[in-house]
């Protein structure tokens, strides 16, 4: 039989067609990966977050040499460092949605996926992958460039700086997923990017800075507080390194809820 389809042997000596396989969303992860990688974008946002890391690391370790501050772990520099070095896996999580928003290409994107949330998983995974392993490149790095200018003020055991090393990773890819969620919420970069630096840098400093009681509470359920509990274990947090985790899933539960929400009553 000829045609685009193939005949496929059956047990009771009938014939079915077989369509060609692939797609669901295997195929979907797959799309977004190699569209993820044939754009500039996600090179240029690694490259920041790997001078964003050693520049800050290296000023963490002397600052702490010339302040003579106590002895600690040697991965507190590349925790420290992801109050700014974050905001380079939210630019690449963002550019995976807002980019094609601004192209148009994301009716393409859901004409090839048509179960819209599959898009979002889609993405969402792909980022949060890139995400993770950037995290704890990151921090490796960023223990490598503060060992020196520490200079005897940290301390470095294997399994500590491992367990920083994964938190910094996972929490680095939560926030990516959480940046999808938000970018398909908002749809635009010149909304989501403000949105989230509020959230995860300008909404944390200003309650800080002008703390009481209650700012310093909230600021304790904010997503950047919250993952810096866990990603320092724990220490000195009015809750532990799980309950900080949990925190952060609810905050990227919350966005990727409401990117579900209007990608499936908004059209493209």
């Amino acid at each position: 039989m000829t045609g685009t389809r193939t005949i496929e042997a059956r047990t009771d000596g009938g014939a079915r067609p077989r369509g060609p396989g692939g797609g669901g969303l295997v195929g979907a992860i797959g799309a977004e990966w190699t569209k993820l990688w044939s754009v500039r974008t996600p090179y240029a946002c690694l490259l920041a977050g790997v001078a964003l890391t050693g520049v800050f690391t290296f000023y963490y370790g002397s600052l702490a040499r010339i302040n003579d501050k106590p002895v600690q772990p040697l991965g507190n520099a590349p925790v420290s460092s992801v109050v700014l070095g974050q905001f380079a896996v939210v630019v690449l999580a963002m550019a995976t949605v807002t980019s094609e928003y601004a192209t148009g290409s994301a009716r393409t994107s859901l004409l090839w996926v048509p179960v819209r949330h599959r898009v979002l998983v889609a993405k969402s995974v792909v980022a949060g992958a890139v995400s993770f392993i950037a995290g704890a490149l990151f921090a490796v790095l960023g223990m490598a460039v503060a060992w020196t200018p520490f200079r005897g003020h940290a301390s470095f055991v294997p399994a500590e700086a491992a367990s920083q090393a994964l938190a910094t990773a996972l929490y680095c890819a939560l926030v990516a997923v959480l940046t999808v969620g938000a970018s398909f919420a908002l749809r635009t970069a010149a909304a989501t990017l403000p949105a989230l630096f509020l959230l995860l840098y300008g909404l944390p400093v200003t309650c800080q800075a002008l703390g009481g009681p209650l700012l310093l509470s909230v600021d304790d359920f904010l997503p950047q507080t919250a993952g810096g509990h866990f990603m320092h274990g724990g220490t000195g947090a009015p809750y532990g390194a799980p309950a900080g985790i949990l925190i952060v899933l609810a905050w990227t539960a919350a966005a990727h809820w409401a990117g579900r929400y209007v990608l499936g009553r908004r059209d493209a």
